[in-house]
């Protein structure tokens, strides 16, 4: 089983891993079609972007109509998260086979890389992996540098950035996968997800249902940050606890308070009530979402009100300043929570902030408002 993991194989301090021996390990690519959309469907693979939309719906809309471009997004702009810089640092080919695979079941005429320009490892190895294909669909990719923001990743800023170099998302509808670069239908792909299509391809989707637990499909990149011994990307199968993820990272220094899962646009939870979740699909049922796959531990010497007021601040400045609900809403909650992470409770602030999240969700031009709200509520 380990060998069909996503970063299974030689050291990943190594470097990335070059063509020939990524064959030689993983065996070649399997030709796949249109109809591989059955098998993805069989899978149950979800995308690792964020959303967690099923991938072979998103791919059944696209594949619809003709002329599809596939986008494919490292990004990565969320601030605690590195497991896609460290997967296309380390398995380019990987990605790169997922993304063949995916370009051929929608028939895409156009592909195009989007990485994020200050993940240096990552750029670099996917820029040499590209020049390595002898695949057709690979001559005219273009590989572009997501600008470092937050809402760079999002997929409506990538695909504004390939249509007019300005990464900033765009309001909905139409969506990404009706109307995107150029006007075609684009499929945007987390790498993650790619990397997970292209072992698919390889073992079948009878093999990726099996490497979760407890019914849950396939494994896990996760970043694990904050008060563990040995903080950093971890793969792990679907369904693992939280507290089974923080020993593999070397175990809680001293007694964690709480667990931020799915980080800045995701929730905290108490460690009580995080130790014993399992990161699956069933995190839905607490209201929750994995996200881009943060696991944080805070331990008891940190404020969490402090904490939250700090991420607050950060999502606050990272708006892009198209619409008032984001730009001056943020803002008036970020101030808000600053004063009662250095004041304390005021309860005229906590009315403001009941009251002005209202107001705020949904009212953006796209999701960044409604990420910041849902974190803070």
């Amino acid at each position: 089983m380990s060998r069909l993991r996503l970063l299974a194989g030689p050291d990943l301090s190594a470097g990335p891993e070059r063509l020939v021996a990524h064959v030689g390990r993983m065996g070649p690519l399997p030709v796949t079609g249109h109809s591989f959309l059955d098998t993805v469907e069989r899978s149950g693979l979800a995308g690792r972007g964020g959303a967690s939309f099923p991938v072979a719906a998103k791919w059944r809309s696209v594949a619809r109509r003709r002329g599809a471009v596939l986008v494919i997004n490292g990004a990565e702009g969320e601030p605690q998260s590195m497991k896609d810089r460290v997967l296309m640092a380390a398995r380019p080919h990987l990605v790169l086979d997922g993304a063949l695979v995916a370009a051929r079941a929608v028939r895409a005429s156009r592909l195009a890389l989007y990485v994020g320009e200050q993940h240096y490892a990552a750029w670099s190895a996917m820029s040499a992996a590209l020049a390595e294909r002898p695949e057709r669909e690979f001559r005219s990719a273009s590989l572009l540098a997501a600008p470092a923001r937050y809402v760079a990743g999002e997929s409506s800023a990538a695909v504004n950035f390939v249509n007019t170099a300005v990464a900033l998302p765009t309001s909905t509808p139409p969506e990404t996968r009706h109307t995107g670069v150029g006007g075609a239908p684009t499929l945007v792909h987390n790498v993650e997800t790619l990397a997970h299509i292209a072992l698919i391809a390889r073992y079948g989707p009878d093999w990726y249902r099996s490497a979760g637990r407890r019914g849950a499909a396939g494994t896990l990149l996760l970043t694990v940050v904050g008060a563990v011994s040995g903080p950093g990307v971890l793969e792990v199968e679907a369904g693992t606890t939280v507290r089974e993820v923080a020993e593999m990272a070397g175990g809680a220094t001293g007694s964690p308070r709480a667990v931020l899962i799915g980080g800045y646009f995701g929730a905290w939870v108490s460690a009580a009530s995080a130790w014993d979740l399992p990161l699956d699909p069933s995190l839905r049922e607490q209201g929750l979402i994995l996200g881009c796959g943060v696991v944080g531990i805070m331990s008891t010497r940190s404020c969490g009100v402090c904490e939250t007021a700090r991420i607050m601040q950060y999502l606050a400045d990272e708006s892009s300043a198209q619409c008032g609900p984001c730009f001056f809403g943020l803002r008036a909650l970020a101030g808000a929570c600053a004063r009662i992470a250095s004041t304390g409770s005021n309860p005229g602030d906590l009315a403001l902030l009941r009251r002005w999240a209202a107001d705020v969700k949904g009212r953006g031009a796209c999701r960044h408002p409604d990420g910041a709200v849902m974190f803070l509520q």
